[in-house]
């Protein structure tokens, strides 16, 4: 009734009515919602068909704050206003049952976003592969968590006898998770001290919900590895898990399970075709150049356009009519030419073996490092400049590391330690026995090379046999040296005392050694590495020369 009063008043033009109907809904509008009138203050009351469908426009936005305090009423907050909006003219209905209740605007909520830490640590799980490799390796992950399966530890325990290097890295690995843990547990998170801010724990779960040993249908020590990368997955659901071995294989389980996994990446080089080969070829020379350099024996690096040059480095200078061997000396800060020397009546072949010949000989170079592939007279060059300047060291030590067939033990082979070992040398005395080859028995140098073997000045043992020892004033000589892994070349080198002489010989591209491929081995992160310091020298040896056969084979096979 009181609305179709209204409408009449407002239809007669009544002022009054107009005043009324405005007050009115002014004071509707400040009703707060879902809250009871306390006691002692004004409150409006009405009923719902008092409350008028209004534009905003007909309000005036605020009460003064002053006059609403005196009358004893709380300002109203801007937010507890009820906003209505206005209905269509042809909605005459005053029902506002839940069906027809009039739409309400909601002030907007500021919503913030939560964003994820993109900072947070990863966990890195262990492979065994990964530690027997380099037992230091646990402090390789930056502020990143290292997590160990407990069945690491189980083969650990198998590898932790005997003299070999894994078994040497196996037996330093158990000693460092010893005294990190001190008193604490190792199912906890202990601190790496070596690390930025990085912890470790033993991985005891090794159930998950994708069991790898149901789908693999096999309980072997691999898959309970990824049973227990899989169980971090689960535990902690915010933070990357990355399965971390050397083992190719068992990346690729982990991969199919969608489990991150790689390689690890400590002493990889990136670019093994980019690798350091130690030669310059320069053509086109003024022949001006040449001839001094035939003349005086040297020129400068600017007289051959190079303006930072790298000690030891040697340069093929062509022209069209003549060429030049050449050698940067950091002492002398010149481009010296080289002449083709011979050794024990080995003679060089080609430039290659010319610069790798100058490079033993030379007694300012203490490293040197030969690669290139079978044939190209890596080790004979090698053996016989040691031999040249043997009065020079009180030894001369030929070694390689043992590699044997299946990756067996040599206690499995029967007869003492020498019939063992002997197999495995026999490449070192093939090499001794053609440089002997060039004399006949009768000869003072046959006879030298003889005795050197039985006195001990020439000796050619397994590498095992190296760790402990410190070897000062030798020449030693490391062949194979592509299946050692970066640490085991970094404890050779450390092993040399007051004048030794090293010398690393090795195709990187043929590797017998699990788990080692071209971009990881000792003998590629060692080029890497050393390359541009004086007392170190390395050339690449790319043309064979044992035989026409021998090259078909390299060449076509």
């Amino acid at each position: 009734m009181a609305k179709k009063k209204l409408k009449a008043d407002e239809g007669n033009g009544n002022p009054e009515s107009k005043k009324k109907t405005t007050s009115k809904t002014r004071q509707a509008r400040v009703i707060k919602p879902f809250e009871t009138i306390r006691p002692g203050k004004k409150g409006i009351s009405h009923k719902p068909s008092d409350v008028l469908p209004i534009s905003l426009s007909d309000v005036k936005p605020f009460h003064d704050a002053g006059a609403a305090e005196k009358n004893g009423q709380e300002t109203p907050h801007r937010s507890e206003f009820i906003q209505m909006e206005e209905f269509p003219a042809k909605h005459g209905s005053t029902d506002y049952s839940p069906a027809h209740k009039p739409a309400v605007k909601k002030a907007p909520v500021k919503t913030t976003k939560v964003k994820r830490d993109s900072k947070k640590k990863k966990i890195f799980v262990l492979d065994t592969s990964v530690i027997l490799y380099n037992h230091d390796s646990i402090n390789n992950f930056e502020d990143n968590d290292v997590a160990i399966p407990i069945t690491v530890l189980e083969e650990l325990d198998n590898f932790k006898k005997g003299n070999d290097t894994k078994n040497f890295e196996a037996r330093e690995f158990i000693r460092i998770i010893d005294s990190l843990s001190d008193n604490a547990t190792l199912t906890d998170w202990i601190p790496l001290v070596k690390s930025k801010g990085g912890m470790f724990k033993v991985v005891m779960n090794e159930r998950s919900d994708l069991d790898a040993r149901q789908i693999f249908d096999d309980n072997k020590p691999d898959h309970r590895i990824l049973n227990a990368a899989l169980s971090l997955v689960q535990e902690y659901p915010d933070r990357k898990v990355i399965l971390v071995s050397k083992d190719i294989n068992l990346r690729l389980k982990a991969k199919s399970l969608n489990l991150t996994a790689e390689d690890f990446l400590t002493g990889k080089i990136k670019d093994v075709e980019g690798l350091y080969t130690g030669i310059s070829t320069i053509n086109n020379l003024s022949s001006r150049i040449i001839d001094k350099l035939y003349q005086s024996g040297y020129c400068l690096p600017r007289d051959i356009g190079v303006k930072n040059p790298v000690p030891n480095h040697y340069y093929i200078l062509r022209n069209t009519n003549t060429s030049a061997l050449a050698c940067y000396n950091a002492l002398t800060r010149r481009i010296e030419r080289l002449e083709k020397r011979s050794a024990f009546r080995i003679t060089p072949r080609n430039a290659e073996q010319v610069f790798a010949m100058h490079a033993i000989l030379n007694p300012d170079v203490k490293l040197v490092t030969l690669q290139g592939v079978a044939g190209t007279g890596k080790t004979l060059l090698a053996l016989a400049a040691a031999l040249e300047q043997k009065r020079n060291f009180k030894q001369v030590f030929l070694a390689r590391p043992i590699v044997p067939l299946s990756n067996k033990d040599i206690g499995y082979l029967p007869g003492d330690i020498k019939s063992k070992i002997n197999p495995y040398m026999e490449p070192l005395y093939d090499n001794l026995k053609f440089i002997q080859s060039q004399y006949s028995e009768k000869d003072k140098e046959y006879k030298n090379i003889t005795d050197s073997l039985e006195n001990e000045k020439l000796v050619i043992q397994p590498l095992a046999y190296i760790r402990g020892r410190s070897i000062s004033n030798v020449c030693f000589i490391i062949d194979e040296a592509q299946n050692l892994t970066p640490h085991e070349v970094k404890t050779i080198i450390t092993r040399a005392g007051q004048g030794t002489k090293i010398i690393f010989t090795g195709d990187i591209y043929q590797i017998d050694t699990p788990y080692l491929d071209a971009q990881s081995n000792g003998l590629s992160y060692l080029i890497d590495k050393v390359k541009h310091h004086s007392i170190y020298a390395h050339v690449r040896l790319e043309k064979g020369e044992r035989s026409e056969l021998a090259n078909l084979a390299n060449d076509l096979l």
